[in-house]
């Protein structure tokens, strides 16, 4: 099936394109939330986190403690390596099974830190970024998760640049434009990708 790789920096608007595609009959696989399943409670990776971190980073109610992991990983250059060998494969392998059970048009894989992976860019066929400038970005994640602007600034710094991403798009949708134009843009995407499914 044709598969689209969807990514984005922090607060880029990934999500608001993601749903705008599913409404129009893609089968959209979103990496974040496979992440998320897997570390709350009595989620599938809980179990090799509490053995290679320790519990002070289980909560009482068995899920990983998100913001005491992100203190630590934001840090550590390795822990966050080692947390990644703990969740890149299960991810990576809940994607594949939900790939094989999709029923869409075409996939849409939705995932953050896409162009950082690197085994991402060999398993799509298109490369779209969604795009916006730093500022809105910055502005966005403190109004939506209520963080300063010195911790966005920080988790910016560990995805790619706007100009290194922008780089490996095959397509872009600037989110800075009005709702009803990102929605025409993704309509018209569609169309395209509709094409290159037949084509393919």
């Amino acid at each position: 099936m044709f598969r689209v790789g969807l990514t984005g920096g922090i607060g880029s608007g990934k999500t608001t394109v993601a749903n705008f595609l599913a409404d129009l009959g893609a089968s959209v696989i979103d990496t974040d939330l496979i992440a998320h399943s897997l570390t709350m409670a009595g989620g599938a990776a809980i179990p090799a986190i509490r053995k290679e971190f320790g519990e002070e980073f289980i909560t009482v109610d068995n899920a990983m403690d998100r913001q005491k992991m992100r203190a630590c990983v934001f840090n550590d250059p390795e822990a966050k390596r080692r947390l990644e060998n703990i969740l890149h494969p299960t991810i990576r392998l809940a994607c594949e099974n939900a790939a094989e059970a999709a029923e869409g048009k075409y996939l849409v894989f939705v995932v953050p830190l896409l162009i950082e992976s690197g085994s991402w860019l060999q398993r799509v066929n298109r490369v779209l970024v969604v795009d916006c400038d730093e500022e809105t970005q910055i502005a966005r994640v403190m109004q939506r998760n209520q963080f300063s602007r010195d911790q966005v600034c920080s988790i910016m710094r560990t995805q790619v640049t706007r100009e290194i991403r922008l780089e490996h798009a095959d397509d872009v949708i600037n989110s800075q434009q009005e709702l009803v134009q990102v929605q025409r843009h993704v309509e018209l995407l569609h169309q395209k990708y509709l094409q290159m499914c037949v084509q393919g």
